[in-house]
């Protein structure tokens, strides 16, 4: 018999009793019921027609406690506010990021649904960002109210607040498209009234007809010069001024020579103009540069990163007043209320409260560390399950995780050798080039040559370094393109040049070689009950928890239990029918039940006992898996010839117990993220060059330490954004990929660097020689662009990977 699915998200339809409901005549089975309130809502509004237009599962409905109510409530506060609310016409604008949207069913349901809430004037979701724009009137409404009506539909809404850097990315981003479109349009204009002259298409063109055509591609190049070209001018304008020559500045030069010269014999007469190499010109040197730009805008640089671990407010307490203030206000001294499920934003020591405090962000931990009165609490960590007050000790710059992050900025402000590099040969080939033009021009001009300008002009434009800027990054891009369809995505625009010289990965454990959470491993029946009905039983009582070992459960068929009560740090209670049952660690169910304990079975992780009144029932053996492919992953790594390290900072025998499992001969555990950057440092000052693949905040400093960073696709926003590429699939397979894709982008770039100089130096000679006029040297430089541009190409025709790779499906579904 095929299993009940539930009619609203699809999962298992299997509860005790039966969860249903008649629509249409027909009994509709749910998994819970919260997912039968939202079908109920649904079907209430008229919105039925979500049903027949998804194409993918809804999400599944949870309950939000009383502190996520609480949260979400604080969003009415005017101060709050300030950051993601802006005043309109008839109400109040809001900035929203959605979260759970699994097709564009959800948006219509979304869209639908909010319009019907009083109030609101206008709410609309971008598919391809999941963020909504919302307008409402704060006099028939709060912002917490239409909030809380999206997370119960099962999807999450939260404020949107892009950082500066972001801003400043989507603004360059912007900026250049339009510098390349007009730049590109001027192109086909130009050629297209220059063509016909050059090859004699047309004949017996009188004097004002081609006088006119001059005009006409003056009026066109004009806007291509001063706006497109724009960016070429003033980098130039920068290098003289700094004396650092860069390839902006012959780039200039010949673009306003050009023009210049053109100009000229437009208004005065003479023999040649030269706008459509002009023109073609910059939109080849602008495609070049476009490239780089658009792959740092997609890599996904987004503004939320910062939010989970830099809260902006802060809950004073002062006796028994309570006031919500700026978080850079707090003061050492200050004491601070932290609700469950909220960030610290302070360093300091619990004076009331006892909860369980997730430290991932420091530490690397995945399970959370209880915290009582008198402990030291740091900020960036996430509170549990109570309310904490903490005396304030280190505040604003002064935190341990602003300290990481200025460990952070050290690293990442010094250059590697290899832009040191890059840099002194630009310069040198930058300052023989503008030394080379007016020698050139001065033996024409003593030879008493009349076309020394067009000469000089032809030697700028054919040695123009296009095919050298663009040798590199078109490379990239077309490797990037083909990494990001296997799941792994360079953000930085040297990641691929520099891993071809790696010789050394070193792996983070939790979430990077594991899975970096919790999972059933092995169960032993003590009592009379199965194994099925020992899961369901487990699965009742931990529903009723957001621990995260609760969570190994939360996807198991469970029974009815009620009254469950949790015991902080030690388990929980419940009752089903007359029984009453425990579950939790050893010593907690020992001292609930009147029973002796059973010994403990010879496993390699976290024992989770479940007993009753009357007998011990199971004991469920918990722990973090290595991935499923890492094995392999590390044996090929090791194949190549490349050392691997396991660095961690968990506390327990796991890191050395997953080294063995994996085939890692050297592993470290408990170290620090400063720790691990002394530890890269002195692997660095022995000549090794290191990748280093870590998910974790701690893993900052040493992943900037690295010469390549590699962030797990689970990773922490901030940590995806400063890293050097984004494994996004988790697969660690695509690790090897990705340096043998490198050591063929070296092995293209060499080629295209090769062709431009075999070029140049067969070119150069020939328009010194005044063989070369200036608008076949623009098309000689484009053809050169072309062949550099096409050999890239190439890279994406490459093999896909090894064959017994799992297929990733998320290649098209990166950042936006």
């Amino acid at each position: 018999m095929k299993a009940l699915e539930c009619f609203h998200c699809g999962e298992p339809a299997d509860g005790e009793p039966p969860i249903t409901l008649e629509l249409d005549g027909r009994i509709r089975h749910f998994c819970c019921q919260g997912c039968k309130a939202v079908c109920e809502t649904i079907h209430g509004e008229g919105l039925t027609g979500f049903y027949d237009i998804r194409t993918e599962p809804a999400v599944t409905p949870r309950q939000l406690s009383s502190s996520e109510l609480d949260r979400i409530r604080e969003l009415d506060h005017p101060l709050v506010q300030q950051a993601f609310v802006s005043p309109v016409k008839g109400g109040e604008e809001a900035q929203l990021l959605i979260g759970g949207i699994t097709c564009a069913a959800c948006i219509w349901l979304l869209e639908n649904h909010i319009k019907k809430q009083p109030g609101v004037l206008s709410f609309s979701v971008n598919h391809t960002t999941q963020r909504a724009r919302l307008v409402w009137a704060q006099d028939q409404s709060r912002l917490s109210d239409l909030l809380i009506a999206i997370h119960e539909l099962g999807y999450t809404a939260r404020p949107y607040q892009p950082d500066e850097a972001e801003q400043a990315l989507r603004s360059e981003h912007r900026s250049m498209l339009i510098r390349l479109v007009l730049a590109g349009i001027g192109s086909f204009q130009s050629m297209m009234l220059a063509f016909p002259l050059y090859f004699e298409m047309v004949n017996d063109l009188s004097p004002e007809f081609v006088s006119f055509f001059r005009w006409f591609s003056l009026l066109i190049a004009t806007p291509v010069v001063f706006y497109s070209a724009r960016p070429f001018f003033s980098n130039a304008w920068r290098d003289l001024q700094t004396h650092h020559l860069t390839m902006d500045v012959p780039v200039a030069i010949a673009i306003g020579l050009a023009y210049a010269a053109s100009a000229w014999v437009t208004a005065f007469g003479g023999e040649e103009v030269y706008f459509e190499s002009v023109c073609m010109f910059t939109f080849f040197l602008l495609l070049g540069r476009y490239i780089e730009v658009q792959a740092r805008f997609r890599a996904g640089l987004t503004g939320n990163a910062l939010a989970g671990f830099q809260p902006s407010v802060a809950t004073r307490v002062q006796g028994e007043h309570i006031e919500v203030v700026p978080a850079h206000a707090v003061k050492p001294g200050d004491v601070i209320r932290v609700r469950p499920g909220e960030t610290l934003p302070v360093d300091g020591e619990i004076v009331h409260g006892q909860s369980t405090l997730n430290e991932a962000a420091l530490t690397g931990e995945y399970l959370p560390e209880t915290r009582s009165p008198g402990d030291t609490v740091h900020a960036g960590c996430i509170n549990g399950e109570n309310p904490l007050d903490v005396r304030v000790v280190k505040a604003g710059s002064q935190t341990r995780l602003s300290g990481i992050m200025r460990v952070l900025d050290r690293v990442q402000a010094e250059k590697p050798p290899v832009a040191l590099m890059a840099d002194r040969i630009a310069g040198k080939f930058v300052a023989r080039v503008l030394v080379l033009a007016p020698v050139v021009w001065f033996g024409w001009w003593l030879a008493g040559a009349d076309n020394a300008f067009d000469i000089t002009l032809s030697v700028l434009v054919v040695t123009c370094p296009c095919a050298l800027s663009l040798a590199t990054p078109t490379a990239i891009t077309a490797a990037t393109v083909k990494l990001r369809r296997l799941g792994f995505l360079p953000t930085r625009g040297h990641t691929l040049e520099s891993m071809n010289t790696v010789d050394t990965v070193i792996f983070d454990k939790t979430g990077t070689l594991t899975r970096g959470e919790l999972s059933l491993v092995a169960l032993k029946v003590l009592g009379d009950l199965d194994e099925p009905a020992c899961l369901k039983l487990a699965a009742g009582l931990e529903q009723h928890s957001e621990h995260p070992i609760a969570r190994v459960f939360h996807n198991q068929p469970s029974a009815a239990v009620e009254q469950v009560k949790n015991h902080l740090g030690g388990g929980l209670s419940g009752t089903l029918g007359n029984q009453r049952l425990y579950i939790g660690h050893k010593d907690f169910v020992a001292s609930s039940v009147s029973l002796p304990a059973p010994v403990s079975p010879d496993y390699n992780g976290m024992e989770i006992w479940l007993a009753s009144d009357s007998e011990w029932l199971a004991c469920f053996c918990l722990d973090d898996q290595p991935r499923p492919d890492a094995a392999s992953a590390i044996h090929a790594l090791q194949g190549l010839g490349i050392r691997t390290l396991l660095l961690s900072g968990d506390r327990s025998d796991h890191v050395s117990q997953v080294a063995r499992e994996l085939g890692i001969e050297e592993a470290i555990g408990q170290a620090s993220p400063e720790q691990k950057l002394d530890i890269l440092n002195k692997l660095t000052r022995e000549g090794r060059n290191i990748m280093m693949v870590g998910d974790g905040l701690n893993d900052l400093p040493s992943m900037a330490g690295a010469g390549i960073s590699v962030a797990m696709g689970s990773a922490a926003d901030l940590t995806q954004l400063h890293a050097d590429a984004v494994l996004l699939n988790g697969q660690l397979a695509q690790l090897v990929e990705a340096l043998k894709t490198s050591l063929l982008t070296r092995r293209v770039i060499r080629q295209n660097l090769a062709w431009a100089l075999v070029y140049n130096v067969c070119a150069l000679p020939l328009a010194a020689a005044g063989m070369v006029p200036p608008w076949l040297a623009a098309i000689g430089m484009s053809v050169s662009s072309l062949v550099v541009v096409l050999n890239a190409l190439r890279l994406g025709a490459q093999s896909r990977g090894p064959k017994n790779q799992i297929n990733p499906a998320v290649g098209a579904q990166v950042v936006s």
